[in-house]
């Protein structure tokens, strides 16, 4: 995300480093690139033209030209000022005692609101929230349906201990949906559900259009005032820039909504929407769609993603999903079992599903400081990891635990039930015995030596643990064992 933006701006600080000494000139010609970076961006220009004004007035009014690392200032100047126009961290749902707190999803069609209506249940479930989600779309074909699939589909992940229900009421779409006064019945009748039933919130997926006109506005209006929710969330699409500002503002001058969702943020290269709504719409972003998965919905944290734009990275984030993520007490056990070389191939899959779970690679390695800008143009091929799985599920439960039992005969059986070449297969069972060598080498020394041994690992690069570069790893192996 932010690709475009992130690499015109390191360009233009880059000049500034360049310089042996630097003039109010220099400045405001990086100024000049930064604004048509900006515009670049789809960013709106009213934000553009407040935006550098205020950057160019930090930069001459702190000394920029004077200090020994202008880059670097300008930098910092640059990541107020961006945080400040995306607008203070806002808490994601304030829920109310006593509950159901209702929350009203509303949007234009194509802006992914039915699927976010499932991420946010799975969102407040993870916290140990009880959600009922209703449709109350009765418009668009099949929308009922949908919100069904989704809303069972995040009921049946079993993360987090809240329950996930649904309400839908599809006898009342077709001919009847087409009256104001059926999407409001439905929403009563699943308020009371909720109340009855003692659900913590209640999650209503509302129609939407192709453009906002006055039906549209008149039922949700109606919907408003018949439920008197405690929060309006609009979701827009990220990647359609100032279109998401302009339908924002229209949405909020007439519902006063109470936060934005932007969906599809994974895939915004531009960041236009990011970087306009709050300060043109006066609605604080508070949250973000980072993909497919029921999981993919993020609180939006302005510092973090102002860090990711000027290549500083978002560790916190990263950290975050880690923590989510990972089982200590089994990423303990895994330690002590590679330790003791009894790591298995069960359990190398079970490590890669952990991995998986944190997001796809190439967007958990934008997130550290300095790696976006290298990423760039790189693609990660991910169903490396569903082949490998493919390949352990092809074996029996004791060959997975004795990789040393697989002769010749074994691996072609195994290459054919997973449909990969024998060498696959003979590469992976080289590559974990290397890896399980590895870690009882490692096992047996102290700190210093197994954090000297990675060191190692790092410098003799990604072959460390392939068939290539085994005489590497047994030289690492060679070196550390002679200083125990």
């Amino acid at each position: 995300m932010f690709a475009a933006l992130t690499d015109r701006f390191s360009e233009a600080f880059r000049r500034l480093s360049g310089r042996g000494t630097i003039t109010e000139t220099n400045v405001r010609e990086v100024m000049e690139e930064v604004r048509t970076a900006l515009l670049e961006a789809d960013v709106h220009q009213e934000v553009v033209n407040t935006l550098c004004e205020e950057i160019l007035q930090d930069a001459l009014g702190t000394a920029v030209i004077r200090s020994l690392k202008p880059a670097a200032e300008m930098i910092g100047i640059v990541h107020k000022r961006l945080v400040e126009v995306m607008g203070a961290p806002s808490p994601g749902i304030s829920l109310v005692e006593p509950g159901p707190t209702v929350v009203m999803m509303c949007g234009l069609q194509g802006s992914g609101k039915t699927t976010t209506c499932g991420k946010l249940a799975a969102y407040l479930r993870k916290r140990g929230q009880s959600v009922l989600v209703c449709a109350a779309d009765l418009q668009r074909p099949a929308a009922v349906e949908q919100l069904r699939i989704v809303v069972e589909s995040v009921a049946q992940d079993g993360t987090g201990s809240g329950r996930v229900a649904f309400h839908g009421e599809p006898d009342k779409c077709a001919e009847h949906g087409r009256a104001t006064g059926a999407a409001v019945g439905v929403c009563q009748r699943a308020l009371r559900r909720a109340r009855d039933e003692r659900f913590d919130v209640l999650i209503i997926d509302t129609a939407g259009r192709l453009h906002i006109d006055e039906p549209l506005m008149g039922e949700l209006a109606a919907i408003d005032r018949a439920v008197e929710p405690h929060q309006i969330l609009l979701v827009v699409d990220a990647m359609s820039g100032q279109d998401a500002v302009a339908s924002a503002s229209s949405f909020h001058a007439r519902l006063a909504v109470d936060g934005v969702i932007l969906t599809k943020f994974d895939s915004d290269t531009r960041g236009g929407a990011a970087l306009s709504v709050r300060r043109i719409t006066g609605a604080p972003i508070k949250f973000v769609g980072v993909g497919e998965r029921s999981t993919a919905l993020e609180e939006f944290h302005p510092e973090r993603i102002a860090g990711r734009i000027l290549g500083m990275g978002d560790v916190v984030s990263l950290a975050e999903k880690a923590h989510e993520a990972v089982d200590e007490a089994e990423a303990a056990r895994m330690a002590e079992k590679m330790a003791q070389g009894k790591l298995s191939l069960d359990d190398l899959v079970s490590q890669m599903r952990m991995l998986r779970k944190l997001g796809p690679i190439k967007q958990l390695l934008g997130m550290l400081p300095g790696v976006g800008s290298a990423l760039k143009g790189l693609e990660f091929d991910e169903t490396q990891l569903d082949r490998l799985q493919g390949i352990v599920h092809s074996m029996t439960p004791s060959e997975r635990t004795n990789v040393s039992s697989l002769d010749k005969s074994r691996i072609r059986r195994v290459a054919a039930g997973s449909g990969v070449p024998t060498a696959d297969v003979t590469k992976l069972t080289r590559q974990f015995e290397s890896m399980q060598k590895l870690g009882m080498q490692l096992g047996g020394m102290g700190a210093l030596g197994r954090a000297g041994a990675m060191r190692e690992m790092a410098r003799s690069g990604p072959g460390g643990l392939s068939s290539k570069g085994s005489s590497r790893t047994e030289s690492i192996k060679a070196k550390f064992k002679k200083r125990r």
